[in-house]
Formats: C-alpha cells, structure tokens, sequence
C-alpha cells in the first residue's frame, strides 16, 4: 500500500454532488444542458412501457376516497392529528404542492409530485408536509401503480375539505410522477433560506417590481410571509404583496380572499416550542431519520409541542369544521399584535371569552388562544379585501362556492387543458383558465386543402413561420400554448412583436379563406401549410418526405381566451427563428434552452431544429445570422457543415458575429451567440458534427421532421390518451 494514501476514502467520495467536482463547478460558465434531460426514461422505475393515464383508469375510486376519509380520523401514536383529525394536515399538505405554481413559466405546481424532492421537501415552508406523506404511505403502498404520489396528495386535501363539510367542486386524476428532483425551475438567486424580500425586489416597497418568473416573496416560503413583509408585520403592506404574489400564480382578488379565509378556516398553526430544537430538515437529515426531518431533538416535539411555522394557534374555534368560524373570529375582535412561544409575530384578540376559543389538540377540556397571521389580518385592513369579507360574510353558501372553485383552480392549474382530466368527478363546465378549444373537424378532404396551400403563392418561410410561431408558444410545465386553437389570430398572440403582425395578417389572410371553404380548421390549416413547407424544402435538398399530420384541432374564439392570462406565453426570445425582443441580463443561448425545455424537447431535437431553420430561411424579420448556406430554402445539412468547417474562423463584431475564411479574410455569414453556441459547447458541437457528416443528410431530414412533428402535436392530448 502507498503509504501516502493510507486510510483515504477510496472511492470518488461525493464526486456526483460536491460543487467542486462537477463540470459547472469547474465552468460555471459553461452551457448546462442537463434540464433538457432530467427526465430521462433511466430514472423512471416503473419502465417505458407503464403508463399511467391508462392504470388510473383502473382505480376504485371510491374505494380510495373512502380510505382517505378513514385516515382524516385515524391518528397516529408517532404523529398524532390535531382534535384527531388530519383535515389539517392534508389541507396544507395538498395547498403547498400546489401553491408553488406560477404563471409567467408554468412552472412548479403538483402536477409532477414534486415535493416529495429537494428543494421543495425542504423548505422552512412545507415543514412537516413530510410527514403526511408517511402518513399516506401505507394507502399509496395499497393502491400502488393506480395512483400517483401527484394525484394522491391532491386528493388527500380535497377529501380533508369534504370531511369537514365542504362540497367541493370537483376532481380530476391524470398527474403523473417525476423521480428525481426537478432541475428547470429557478427559485430565486438567494444563497439562504429566508433572506430578506430586498434579494428578490428592485423595491420591496413596490411589489410589482419582484423578479420574474418568480411570485413567493422570499426563498423557501410558498406565498409571503405569514409574521409581515421581512418579518415585520404591517398588514397594509402585507396586502399589497398578498395581491401580487397571488396575482402571479392566476389568482384575482375574490379567489385570494377566499383561499386565505378557507385555508384557514381548518387546522392550526404550530409554535408550541423551540425551533432550534429540531433536527435537519429531511434532506439534510442522517439516514438514521430515514428522510424525516425537523424532528424534535429535546422534547415531545408532537401534539400541542409541534413546531412548524412558529406560529402558534388556531384561527376560529371550531378548526376541524367547514363553517364561517374565520370571519366570525376575524371580524368579531379587535386584535394586537403578541408573540408565539417559538418567537414569531402573530397577533391576539385584546379580549375574548373562554367559549370563544378553540380547544386544545388533546385536551377538549383546555381553551388556547386563537391567532390570526399578518396576512389575516390584511383581509380585514385592505378596503378591497375588506368588502370581499364581507360579501362572503352576508352569503355564505357564496364563499362556500367561491372557495371550492378556487381550491379546484388551484389544484388542477397546472394540468393543463380538461381533456387530461380522468376520473367520475370531472366537473363538466368549461372554465376560461383551461383555455378550452373545441374540437375540430377530421372529415375533410387534407390533400385537397394542402394543394389549395401549395397553389396560394404563400412562400416557403411564410408558411413554416406561421405554423412555428403558433405551436411554439407550447410549454410543458402547464401544458398550456401551441397550436390548438389558433389563438395565434387571437388577441393578444395576433400583436406579439415575435409574431410579425404584419406578416401574420397577411398569412392569415390567405389560410383562412381556405379553412372556411374546406371545413378545416384553421389550426389544422397552419399546421399543414408548415408541413408542406418543409416537404418542399426536403425535395430541394433530394429528399422525398411526407411530414406527418393529424387532423383535428379546433379553433378558439375570443370568448373562450383569458388573454391576460395569455400574455404571459408571449415569447420574448426564440432562438429557433435567432429572435430577442430585446437586450437581457440572461445570454441568448440559456434563453434557447429554456424555450427548449418548455417545448419539452431534448438538446439533439433543439439542435436539428435550429440547423434546419437557419438553412430554410426562417430567421424572425429575414435575418440572415447564422445562415450558413449558399441555397436558403433548402432542408440542408449546410449549417452544421458550415459551422464545423475549420476553413472558416469565427470573429465578434458588436453584437454578433462575422465567419470569416481563413486564407482571404472574406466575410462569408454572420451569426449570433444561439448559432455559434452549436460549435463551441461540446455536447451541442457533438450533435453538430452528426449532421456534419457526409453520410447523414437523409438522417437529418428524417430528425428534423421527427422533431417538428412533435412541436406540432405538442398540445394533441388527444392523441396521448
């Protein structure tokens, strides 16, 4: 043995985790493509061939709601229920996964059971949503591949409102399962937990001015603050946070009020101790905690001694009851403000009487201060919010409604379109934040509208622009944009800078006489003409394709758009079309990706994408960056050969790029940082040198197709189920 190495690990000891080690570590600069890949079909144990819309299909779910309903009650000696029930519990297990969605990316939500990771499984705001999971294990262990830890978690919070008497609205199956944490998802640049809102706000004074995409006011907490902003509780101002973090996840003022009033109409907060006492939270805990965290290190640690928020108390008297108990205790006393045994600002009733109070969670026989948070008492301090108390106040079967509709909204938000929606308590109505379209129709002649298209002098970038720029605006993470519908003609998509409004309209123009005489749709008819454009484009480079297309897609009206709410899919960058609505912080190529990733496209797919565009000519205004070819129009190799050629050499000058030949000096092309981006990163050179070969032109064609099919048929749930 080598003496100088005695008693050394001898193994790569944290070499897949410690910063240091990896690649980013060493080149923080560097392009990191691993969220184009995260989820890998490797990571997921169940096999390619499970699929889960078809097992959930299969459930018993009255079966499983029953058990639900048995677990509400049946309390555990190792986490024991509140008053012994979960209704609590499950509420707030539920709300936190879905209270991380956002609506400038999509991103976070429930739709992927994604808590069960870091960091969401971490956060000092889902302290303790550990352990309702442990507690659904053994019905998620009973029903197994028939129902997803995405779903079951919803469900468990839903049902916990029916135990407490709510009518909900209804429930839809169909999330499925992530298994490994999420790595697209930018939560804030903050380097601790909770530190302080001026991190994410140009001015914290000014909500509006909290960083896009992101809606929490502070690393780690799902909405704001619940002690005021940064701590400090001033209700005026709370509540003007309150209207823009909910504002960002979809949500107007009435549903904000009846979410806070709701959520706290069950359950309690937990502040009964110290804080410091508790172990690390769950992925940070050793592994003899088996991925429990925040355990009790001194004490009890349970009961009437469990620690969460550090708050401590109940709201109103009755907290295991769907009743109008909050807004009884919140209008019915003066308050001010006080401190929980944990330390936390809350605030008190400056007098109560003992029949007024809620009970103990294990003594019936012992009162405990009721408590509101910062952001209770915004609901009474804001005039806006004020009024809508008490509308709720002189209806309640309204807030009854209003709540169940906006649990519904917050809960199925990021699953996209109902047609995804499985299960016997999908609610029929049509709402506007599903974006609806309705179905088209299948029946009509597709050869003869492609030949209408083919003879409607619409050039070759046209029709492959148009048919781009309305799937493109597709986004995985809520499954929301594409091209079903054609709200391409729609405001506000019909205005989008990105979009070539006079381009468009005159694109439009010509498509739609043809959708109207056909009885195609005029999604279908978009689409199809960027088929036919790329079938011509492969003929001219000698290879015969035909692109294939699904008829079926319906058209949207104005009615069935929440256009504000479409503004958000509005693309301020494209780097397939080399377009940037203007300068940013971000470089053009980590735009790309993140377009990429929304698309749901893998880096080899962006990467045939993008060579494709540029030999066709499809550069946003007729741009002529990163054309690298002497035969625009042409479905050709020429970009990537281009670009590898090292008869070629590559200089900046201003904002983009001239390729120069080496020998004369001569300008050949121009590009821009997404085009060059392909030769220098060596994964994307990689993919590059691919299409480069001699022996690939016909594969090249063959990926591109494939790829923009998929772009094409990103939102045809109909086709997936």
């Amino acid at each position: 043995m080598d003496g100088n190495n005695a008693g050394k690990c001898p193994v790569n000891h944290g070499g897949n985790t410690a910063l240091g080690k990896s690649v980013t570590g060493w080149w923080p600069n560097a392009l990191n493509l691993d969220i184009l890949h995260q989820h890998d079909s490797k990571t997921n144990p169940l096999g390619a061939e499970f699929n889960y819309r078809e097992e959930v299909k299969k459930l018993d779910v009255e079966a499983l709601k029953d058990d639900l309903r048995k677990l509400m009650t049946d309390s555990q000696d190792w986490w024991p229920a509140d008053w012994g029930s979960y209704v609590g519990m499950f509420a707030r297990v539920a709300w936190h996964a879905a209270g991380s969605y956002r609506l400038a990316d999509g991103r976070g939500g429930a739709g992927t059971g994604n808590q069960r990771f870091a960091p969401l499984n971490s956060w000092p705001d889902n302290v303790n949503t550990d352990k309702g999971r442990r507690l659904l294990w053994p019905i998620k262990k009973k029903y197994g591949n028939q129902i997803s830890w995405a779903d079951l978690m919803i469900l468990s919070g839903t049902v916990a409102y029916e135990v407490a008497g709510l009518k909900t609205f209804g429930f839809g199956f169909g999330r499925e399962d992530i298994w490994h944490p999420e790595k697209d998802t930018y939560w804030g640049s903050e380097k601790e937990w909770l530190a302080p809102s001026d991190t994410r706000y140009d001015d914290v004074s000014k909500p509006e001015t909290l960083q896009n995409p992101l809606s929490a006011v502070q690393m780690g907490l799902i909405y704001v603050n619940p002690e005021g902003v940064n701590g400090k509780p001033d209700p005026m101002k709370t509540a003007a946070m309150m209207r823009e973090t909910f504002a960002r996840m979809a949500m107007n003022d009435e549903e904000t009020v009846a979410l806070t009033a709701g959520g706290h109409t069950i359950g309690k907060s937990h502040g009964n101790g110290n804080a410091g006492d508790l172990s690390a939270d769950p992925e940070a805990a050793d592994v003899e905690f088996q991925g429990i965290g925040w355990m009790n290190t001194k004490g009890r640690g349970i009961g009437r001694n469990t620690v969460v928020s550090g708050i401590e108390g109940a709201w109103p008297s009755t907290p295991t009851q769907w009743d109008m108990g909050y807004f009884d205790m919140l209008f019915g006393h003066e308050w001010e403000l006080t401190k929980s045994p944990a330390g936390a600002n809350q605030w008190k009733p400056v007098t109560i009487a003992e029949a007024d109070m809620p009970a103990d969670v294990e003594d019936a026989g012992i009162k405990t201060m009721p408590m509101m948070t910062d952001a209770d008492m915004a609901l009474k301090i804001d005039p806006i919010y004020n009024a809508i108390c008490q509308k709720f106040i002189a209806d309640p079967a309204y807030f009854s409604e209003t709540f169940a509709r906006a649990w519904f909204k917050l809960t199925h938000r990021d699953m996209g379109p109902k047609v995804r929606y499985i299960g016997p308590d999908v609610p029929a109505e049509d709402l506007i934040w599903q974006d609806p379209v309705p179905a088209g129709s299948t029946s009509y002649d597709v050869a003869a509208v492609k030949a209408k298209i083919a003879a409607s002098g619409l050039s070759l970038s046209d029709m492959v622009n148009t048919a781009w720029d309305s799937a493109r605006t597709y986004r995985g993470s809520d499954m929301r944009g594409g091209a079903n519908g054609a709200r391409i003609r729609l405001a506000p998509q019909k205005d989008w800078v990105g979009n070539e409004p006079e381009r468009l309209a005159r694109v439009l123009s010509v498509l739609e006489p043809i959708a109207a005489a056909s009885g195609a749709s005029i999604a279908d008819v978009i689409v199809l003409a960027g088929n036919l454009g790329i079938e011509q484009a492969a003929k001219a480079a000698g290879v015969e394709v035909s692109v294939p297309f699904a008829p079926g897609r319906g058209d949207a009206t104005d009615a069935m758009t929440d256009a504000d709410s479409f503004s958000v899919l509005e693309p301020l960058a494209d780097g397939f079309r080399n377009f940037v609505k203007q300068d940013y912080v971000v470089s053009a190529e980590e735009l790309l990706l993140d377009r990429a990733q929304l698309m749901g496209l893998t880096a080899a797919e962006m990467t045939v994408l993008v060579g494709g565009m540029r030999a066709m000519g499809t550069n946003y205004g007729g741009s002529k960056l990163g054309e690298f070819t002497d035969r625009p129009g042409t479905l050709s190799t020429d970009f990537f050969v281009n670009l590898t050629d090292m008869a070629n050499s590559w200089h900046p000058v201003g904002g983009s790029y001239e390729i120069r030949d080496r020998k004369t000096g001569a300008v050949k092309w121009t590009a821009s940082r997404v085009d060059l981006v392909f030769g220098s990163n060596s994964v994307l050179r990689a993919y590059a040198e691919v299409y480069a070969q001699d022996d690939n032109k016909a594969k090249f064609v063959k990926d591109f197709v494939a790829a923009w099919t998929k772009v094409m048929n990103a939102d045809r749930f109909d086709l997936k189920a």
